[in-house]
């Protein structure tokens, strides 16, 4: 008995598992830390939305329907994920060090789209950002970038 329970349990961790892994894109991957900065403060704003939106069409080149398909997955994992670990190892996969600094300046202009910048939205940049191996240099030098751009929208 004990031996078909475990079983059980190793079946529904491996399909998990290969679902993950065969559905997991680079732009799923990206719409879903874009979509945990949205999310992080619990208040998630049409122009936040909007932003959001507007990223994913500009950055992978996608038709509205694809970018609601990938939001509509995106959120889903969002709201599933323990972690950012297997969304990160999949754009330090196949990202250089560049799109990965290109995809936190993202996340600042998701944190910064409303207006505010809560304190658990800069919390998850970070740790996302580490998550990418990005230098605190980096990291600070993203930050900065947004924050200026937003000055200038002022």
């Amino acid at each position: 008995m004990f031996n078909k329970i475990s079983l059980f349990f190793n079946t529904l961790l491996d399909d998990e598992k290969d679902h993950n892994t065969n559905t997991l894109s680079i732009e799923i991957s990206s719409a879903v830390l874009l979509c945990e900065v949205m999310r992080a403060d619990s208040v998630s704003t049409e122009r936040e939305q909007l932003k959001l939106r507007t990223i994913l069409l500009k950055q992978f080149n996608l038709t509205q329907q694809e970018v609601e398909a990938i939001l509509i997955e995106a959120l889903r994992l969002s709201e599933n994920a323990n972690d950012f670990y297997q969304f990160t190892s999949k754009l330090n996969q196949y990202y250089s060090l560049e799109a990965r600094i290109k995809l936190v300046s993202l996340l600042w202009q998701v944190a910064y789209a409303d207006g505010e910048l809560a304190s658990i939205e800069e919390h998850i940049i970070r740790k996302i950002a580490d998550l990418l191996h990005l230098r605190h240099s980096e990291y600070i030098a993203t930050k900065i970038a947004a924050e200026a751009f937003k000055n200038q929208l002022s």
